[in-house]
């Protein structure tokens, strides 16, 4: 489940603790976490609901006017089920302090291209951290599908590859596109 970065900090001061989704079938379970830009959230409690039983106290849980403002943003079909789910913060992404971590050490350098040499070793395309490293920091900003275009890779998993490096703290999503993080930044010109 994604949440904008609107809804991830409500949720992240208090003032957000619901969201409402149209799926097939529930895509979050209780217990579970999300990593946004404003943090880990927790998913407290997952309920199906018919849509006429949205209130406008709910919609106020959901950072929203008033729950004709709910069904209006539900997407998906109409004939598919509305689940209310309920989430609170769980604290602060640990990969924001590390990527923020710029003062490498031999060993830090050393433990990064060891862990870089884990995900191309797993890959069945290769090694690809390096040029995927290389492309996120020549192209600040750029969409996946632009830089699978640039690499000649297909957008999904150039997404998932760019997830394993933001994991490592070495990019960062942004609202459009990724960026390199400082970490990132501090490997690279190490390397080179």
């Amino acid at each position: 489940m994604i949440l904008t970065d609107r809804i991830a900090r409500g949720i992240a001061t208090g003032e957000v603790s619901t969201v409402f989704r149209r799926w097939t079938a529930p895509r979050v379970r209780v217990g579970s976490t999300l990593r946004t830009s404003a943090g880990i959230v927790e998913i407290v409690r997952v309920d199906r609901i018919e849509p006429h039983d949205i209130s406008d106290d709910d919609a106020h849980r959901a950072g929203q006017p008033d729950a004709e403002a709910v069904k209006a943003a539900l997407r998906g079909a109409a004939r598919d089920p509305v689940f209310r789910i309920e989430v609170r913060y769980a604290g602060p992404d640990e990969r924001v302090a590390l990527r923020s971590d710029a003062d490498l050490s031999p060993e830090g350098i050393a433990e990064i291209a060891a862990a870089l040499a884990r995900l191309d070793k797993a890959s069945r395309r290769g090694p690809w951290t390096d040029a995927v490293l290389v492309a996120v920091a020549g192209h600040p900003g750029r969409r996946a599908a632009e830089l699978a275009e640039l690499l000649g890779r297909d957008k999904d998993s150039l997404k998932l590859d760019v997830r394993k490096l933001e994991n490592l703290g070495l990019t960062r999503s942004l609202e459009i596109g990724y960026e390199i993080s400082p970490r990132g930044a501090a490997y690279l010109r190490a390397i080179q």
